[in-house]
Parts: structure tokens; C-alpha cells; sequence
């Protein structure tokens, strides 16, 4: 290489596109041998303007005024000098997708199943109204059940006997007085004794000799828990006639005679047979009262005395 002489290396010879341009075709720029663009585009490589385009070119060179010939090679045809990316190998790949048969979603190409969503909730919807009407049909037997039950079985405080804690102000029960033969004072003849069976006291024991007069057992009552009626209970024996004897209440005498019959109807004297009961109808203080029974002038007082006990109000039993 000489001064003023570069060789081939010219700038023109730099530059790959020097070859479309007039000066570097002057200076023997030629079209690279390698391919660019898409593939096999090596033979497609054209200077600038002298490409041509099918139909476009031809309506271009057509005479003003005339409609231009298609030729054969453009009619119907896509441009041989163009092809889609897809189209080329290693392109990419269009994929069509296709609806359904019937449209809509659903199995088999059938919409939503509208009519099996219907029947499910009409179902719910009776499945809940069914169940209240039970709840409510439940609550009105077991009321009625309830109202039946206590109409049907009274309780102990709506029968006849009045209830201890109906008489107490509703404190409760309370267990009320009672005694037997040895807690008793003893007056007069009168003595303890176990001869004759059927005494409920401890041991068997009563009060004997009740039928001498001035004869008499006392009960000091501790414990009433307010004034009112009490019904005061006698358990004995007799044989024969009836027996009645003086009931005094708190020093006072209460009513005739307390009646001591001969329930049992026992005729033959013997007084195991003849236990019984009777009662009276005192009122009685709150607290401490004191209950006399005795042989006055005129009673019969031919009896076996067992136990005294209180019950509240005036009942029978």
C-alpha cells in the first residue's frame, strides 16, 4: 500500500449498505454475500428502487386513466415476495380455537342447568319452612302436655291437706313438734308402760292408769313457727265404747272433748288391737305452747296413750 492509495479498504467497502447508494456502486460496492432479514433472503436483496411489487407496480406503470392488468402471477395470489412469519419454518404457530357446539358453557355444549339450580333451592326453601312448622307443632304438644300433667296430677299442695310450707310463709317445710310417751309430763295415776304391744314410742312404752281421774301427760310445744290453725294428732288404743277426755290449750279448754272412739271396733278388750288415731283443730301461738290432755270429772278415760304430733293448717290426715 502506497501514499494515496488505500486499497480496497475503502470507507464505501465499511459501510454493508454501501452498495444501494450511486457513489459506493461507482466505487464497486457490492451486495454482501450473507443473508440478512428473513431466512432465505439472500437472493431477494435489490438496490433501492429497482424492487419490484406484483399489481402495485403494474397499476403504477399503467397508462393515466386505464385500469391497470393484473397478471397472472398476482391474480388470486398473495405477493411472491412476501410470506407471513407463521408461514416460514421455525415460525410461529396460529392456533384456532373453536367454540363449543350450542354455545354457552356446560357438559356435552349446553348452557348452565338452570332448572336442576331451581328445583335445588325450591327444595332448600321447603326443607326449612317443613322444619319450623315441627319446631312449632313440638313447642304448642309440649305445652299442651304440661298444662295436661298438672290438671291431671295435683300436687301435694293442691289436694285437700295444705302443704307445711304453705302455712310457713313460704319458708320451706319445717319439721313441726311431735312427742312420744316418755317426753310427756306425767300426772296424777297416770304411769308408763309396755305391757301391750303395738306402741310406736321407743321401747314400745306408753301412758297407762289415764283412766283414774285427775290423771293427765302435758306436751310443752317448742318450735311453732307462726300463730295460726295446727291440727294436733293422738295416737291410742281403746277396746269397747268410745272414750272423749279434756284437751286444754294453753290452759284454756278447747271445745267439748276430745273424741277418742273406738275406730277399730274391737270388742274383745284387747287393746293390741285398738290403736288408733284422732285429732283437733287448735289455734296455736308462735313459739312455745302447752297441750293438756286429761281424766276430768264426767270423761271416759279408758285409753293407752301413744305419741302427740302438730300438723299445719286443719287436715284430717
Amino acid at each position: 500500500m502506497t501514499p494515496g492509495n488505500n486499497g480496497a479498504s475503502t470507507p464505501e467497502d465499511d459501510d454493508p449498505f454501501g452498495y444501494l447508494y450511486a457513489d459506493g456502486q461507482a466505487n464497486g460496492a457490492q451486495p454482501p454475500s450473507g443473508g440478512y432479514g428473513y431466512p432465505n433472503s439472500v437472493n431477494r436483496v435489490r438496490a433501492v428502487g429497482t424492487r419490484p411489487y406484483g399489481q402495485q407496480q403494474a397499476a403504477q406503470t399503467a397508462p393515466y386513466g386505464q385500469v391497470p392488468q393484473q397478471t397472472a402471477q398476482g391474480a388470486g395470489r398473495p405477493n411472491a415476495h412476501y410470506a407471513a412469519p407463521e408461514t416460514l419454518p421455525g415460525g410461529a404457530q396460529t392456533v384456532q380455537q373453536q367454540m363449543p357446539a350450542g354455545g354457552g358453557g356446560g357438559r356435552g355444549g349446553r348452557g348452565p342447568n338452570h332448572k336442576g339450580l331451581l328445583i335445588g333451592a325450591i327444595a332448600v326453601v321447603a326443607a326449612v319452612v317443613i322444619g319450623i312448622g315441627v319446631a312449632m307443632l313440638g313447642g304448642d304438644k309440649d305445652k299442651d302436655d304440661a298444662s295436661d300433667e298438672v290438671g291431671t296430677n295435683p300436687t301435694q299442695s293442691q289436694a285437700s291437706k295444705p302443704s307445711p310450707s304453705a302455712s310457713k310463709g313460704g319458708e320451706g317445710k319445717v319439721e313441726l313438734p311431735e312427742t312420744d310417751a316418755k317426753a310427756l309430763r306425767l300426772g296424777g295415776a297416770a304411769t308408763l308402760a309396755q305391757d301391750v304391744k303395738g306402741a310406736q314410742s321407743e321401747g314400745g312404752i306408753y301412758v297407762g292408769n289415764l283412766n283414774q281421774a285427775g290423771s293427765s301427760v302435758t306436751w310443752t310445744v317448742n318450735g311453732v313457727p307462726k300463730e295460726g290453725p295446727y291440727t294436733v294428732f293422738a295416737r291410742y288404743s281403746t277396746v269397747d265404747e268410745d272414750q272423749e277426755m279434756t284437751l286444754t290449750v294453753n290452759g284454756k279448754p278447747f271445745g267439748n272433748k276430745l273424741n277418742l272412739g273406738n275406730f277399730t271396733h274391737t270388742s274383745d278388750g284387747d287393746f293390741a288391737k285398738g290403736w288408733t288415731k284422732t285429732y283437733a283443730w287448735p289455734t296455736l301461738n308462735k313459739g312455745t305452747n302447752t297441750i293438756t290432755l286429761s281424766c276430768q270429772d264426767g270423761d271416759k278415760c279408758n285409753v293407752l296413750l301413744d305419741k302427740l304430733w302438730l300438723k299445719a293448717g286443719q287436715v284430717e290426715d
